[in-house]
């Protein structure tokens, strides 16, 4: 309840602040859109917003789209709940990621009560700054990890049917959500439930990849890259997106820019594959444990386009947030749960509000 007051308050003053009008959540670029968009880029909300309007002919106002559209089920899911109409998409667009925060959050609560952890650590999920500019901006990170929060309760609680139809949505949204699937298969490999954990793994994957070969034969190319326009390329040598930093801005740049890129994503992403590594040493094999590690190993790598953008970073550490909590919850790591709220400090730059 208090992230939807919160959340709601974030949105209503957008609102105001632009005359209610909710195409200042889509923020379409005139170089994308010339009839009806705005100086600049825009964002890339606005490229779910084309889909969600045109799901078939959206391609020619799209950075790169294939990309774009295997993260279907968002502007799907928008275009539903308007029943169509053009003129409700920005509106039901907005609805469905404030809704998806909050179950994102209800979900965490649950998995942190079934293993005797206060619910009010979700905070640091409901209030982390990549939700809260996903919101803004009309992106697909709310619906994404809402589903993957489900699915990881559904599966704790060994509904792993249900869990699978959620992982599937989950993949759909924002191909990320397949580290969180991932997870639970190698917890049925490591529990040598080798046959059902193949089968579980290759139902969960299948619909992504066989949208995935549409996308090839319809678009010309695959969805799966490492962003959208001007994206850099995964980096080889571990860091490399950070350190480069120092041969590109000026060395006082550089030394703000790293403060908040190892504070928000570096250090935590660090600790969590020090800790994922320790504990499997360790033999602890675990639900949260592949969770924390397989989110967890992607921060080394990640392009430069995502470490020098902070709304790009802030929603790559959103996986992360979620990957903590639950490892929290289901490996009673209070050490973990403590952490996690440090990620709340956020809030007092004001992050998103934008």
């Amino acid at each position: 309840m208090l992230t939807l007051l919160i959340a709601s308050a974030y949105c209503l003053f957008t609102l105001v602040r632009f005359s209610w009008d909710p195409m200042a959540f889509v923020r379409v670029g005139q170089q994308f859109d010339p009839v009806h968009g705005v100086a600049g880029m825009g964002y890339d909300g606005q490229f779910a917003y084309q889909i969600a309007r045109n799901p078939g002919g959206a391609a020619p106002l799209l950075d790169v789209p294939a990309y774009r559209y295997q993260r279907i089920f968002y502007p799907l899911l928008a275009r539903w709940l308007a029943l169509g109409y053009p003129n409700a998409i920005p509106w039901t667009l907005i609805f469905v990621n404030l809704g998806s925060l909050t179950l994102g959050v209800l979900a965490t609560e649950k998995l942190l009560a079934a293993h005797g952890r206060s619910r009010w650590y979700a905070l640091a999920y409901g209030l982390f700054g990549g939700f809260l500019i996903s919101v803004r901006m009309d992106l697909t990170e709310p619906l994404a990890y809402a589903l993957v929060q489900w699915g990881v309760y559904y599966f704790d609680q060994k509904r792993s049917g249900f869990s699978l139809l959620l992982f599937i949505l989950a993949s759909l949204t924002r191909e990320l959500a397949l580290l969180f699937a991932a997870g639970c298969v190698l917890s049925m490999f490591a529990d040598r439930q080798w046959r059902r954990g193949f089968v579980w793994g290759m139902a969960a994957v299948l619909p992504f990849g066989l949208w995935q070969v549409y996308l090839r034969f319809w678009l010309g190319s695959w969805g799966i890259s490492s962003g959208g326009a001007f994206a850099s390329s995964f980096e080889l040598i571990p860091f490399r997106g950070w350190w480069e930093m120092i041969y590109t801005q000026e060395l006082q740049i550089f030394i703000v820019l790293s403060l908040i890129v190892l504070l928000v994503a570096l250090i935590p992403a660090s600790m969590a594959i020090i800790a994922s590594l320790r504990a499997l040493s360790r033999q602890k094999y675990g639900l949260g444990v592949w969770l924390l590690l397989l989110n967890a190993l992607i921060f080394p790598f990640l392009p430069s386009s995502n470490v020098l953008h902070l709304p790009g970073l802030l929603r790559v550490t959103a996986g992360l947030v979620a990957a903590v909590l639950d490892y929290g919850a289901l490996e009673s790591s209070w050490q973990a749960l403590q952490y996690s709220q440090l990620w709340l400090l956020l809030l007092v730059f004001g992050e998103g509000l934008i």
